[in-house]
């Protein structure tokens, strides 16, 4: 079967050759029985391409079943997944089949795979490798023969740094990856679901379908969807049932939903899992703002000093606001009689009316650069080097030093790429 025949098997509407890579991808890999991870935005429609997968595969006369782990309790996910025993807890009043006993020779669906809890990641990763798994309360080993495709909207490389996910389960999922693209990265298809959908809620509720102006499509198209074909799908039904107009302009588009207008710009989301991670490179930020603070009421001191000691004059605050005329030499003067000749010699200027600071003036223009100010990263980056430094590289001291948690530590340690050893 071609790409155009699962598209009009499985209601799929698109040309985007991002949607084509990912389709072609999960035809090749049906055949197989190898495992794989979809990876998409909340309501881009990765568990069609499970089904995808599964019904153009060998198994497609077995059993096939989704599972949304992140709406299954902790306490019952494994066994729901696994089965339990008579009594092994409190309301086991019989023995269970789990589902990976009762999909035997199917293939199993694990939506929101990376809110699964850390044992059952375990019990999961066992049952890939060898088939065999365990009901909750028994001894005995169980065989079981089912593939396992895997979903993900949240970022698993992440979930593996803050220790909510493990790394060797993330290798053995994701043996063939499949990325289903958000809908603002098929912006040509947008206008075409829309009016699929616009004709199946006109035969829903039997009347005519909607259209819309060039004006109103061309909002449509520029509003970035963060709900992706869900959200789409729900603003057409409600444009279906509110709409009085059967080709809706811009301005009434406007009016029934008025958030299309709104830009939504990509922001990095909020992970709980990290607030200990983000309070202590705060921590890291404040530390090193403080130092250089310090630095710089040492500095002012020493200028105050300097000042005080050679009896120097300041030019009027005025003056350096304008800094095309400021004249850099006139910072620090001071009005001297001219010595004698035979004191005079080529290191130093004559003395009337010089800067008293000014022993060369070629050694001046030298060092008059201002330094550019580091960005918040090299600043954290120079507090993890100097503290390693300062503790020879043992890592558990310098985290100690700087206020946060070894594991927080490895992570800047990988992500500033800073070498293992100073």
């Amino acid at each position: 079967m071609n790409i155009q025949g699962v598209k009009q098997r499985f209601g799929i509407i698109g040309r985007s050759p991002l949607l084509e890579r990912a389709l072609n991808t999960a035809m090749r890999v049906a055949s197989t029985d190898l495992s794989v991870l979809i990876q998409g935005e909340s309501g881009v429609g990765k568990e069609v391409f499970s089904r995808i997968i599964h019904d153009l595969s060998v198994r497609k006369h077995n059993n096939f079943i989704a599972i949304n782990c992140g709406a299954i309790p902790a306490g019952t996910i494994n066994s729901e997944l696994f089965g339990h025993e008579k009594g092994s807890f409190t309301g086991a009043l019989g023995e269970r089949k789990g589902y990976f006993e009762t999909v035997n020779g199917g293939t199993i669906f694990l939506d929101e795979i990376g809110e699964m809890p850390l044992d059952t990641q375990a019990y999961l990763l066992r049952m890939l490798e060898s088939g065999e798994f365990l009901r909750v309360g028994s001894s005995k080993v169980l065989i079981t023969d089912v593939r396992v495709i895997a979903a993900t909207n949240v970022n698993l490389e992440e979930k593996i740094h803050s220790g909510k996910f493990r790394e060797d389960l993330y290798y053995r999922l994701n043996t063939v990856p499949i990325r289903v693209p958000a809908l603002h990265e098929r912006r040509d298809d947008i206008y075409m679901l829309f009016r699929k959908f616009s004709g199946d809620f006109a035969e829903k509720y039997r009347s005519d379908s909607i259209t819309l102006t060039p004006e109103a499509k061309l909002i449509l198209e520029n509003y970035r969807w963060p709900g992706n074909i869900r959200e789409l799908k729900n603003m057409v039904e409600q444009l279906s049932v509110l709409s009085e107009q059967k080709e809706v302009d811009a301005e009434h588009l406007v009016e029934l939903v008025p958030h299309l207008t709104e830009r939504l710009l990509p922001s990095k989301k909020f992970d709980s899992t990290q607030t200990e991670g983000g309070f202590h490179e705060r921590e890291i930020i404040f530390k090193f703002l403080l130092e250089m603070k310090s630095d710089l009421s040492d500095l002012k001191s020493l200028i105050y000093e300097l000042i005080r000691t050679n009896d120097l004059t300041l030019p009027d605050i005025s003056a350096l606001k304008n800094m095309s005329s400021y004249n850099a030499e006139a910072l620090f003067t001071k009005n001297y009689p001219t010595p004698a000749s035979s004191m005079r010699n080529e290191e130093y200027e004559p003395y009337d009316n010089k800067p008293i600071l000014l022993q060369n003036k070629q050694n001046f223009h030298q060092t008059d650069e201002v330094e550019e100010i580091k960005s918040i990263e090299e600043m954290e980056k120079d507090m993890i080097r100097k503290a390693l430094k300062k503790f020879n590289n043992r890592r558990k001291d310098a985290a100690d030093e700087l206020g946060i948690s070894e594991r927080t530590l490895y992570r800047k340690i990988k992500e500033y790429n800073i070498p293992e050893k100073l």
